[in-house]
């Protein structure tokens, strides 16, 4: 089991209430298991976030 030591809005330690808000609103931005930048591409129909370590996600 992974454990989530990342924000994945701002990429720092930590959950923190002004990004999970934010993050209902747009996809995540970097990895919360290894902090990397992910690739993210929003179509209409939803978007995708791709670590290079840890895979796409989808929302």
């Amino acid at each position: 089991m992974i454990t989530v030591a990342f924000c994945d809005h701002c990429g720092e330690p930590g959950n923190h209430p002004a990004c999970a808000a934010a993050r209902e609103l747009e996809p995540p931005r970097f990895c919360p298991h290894c902090r990397r930048r992910m690739k993210v591409q929003v179509v209409p129909t939803g978007w995708t976030a791709t670590c290079v370590e840890h895979g796409t996600t989808r929302g």
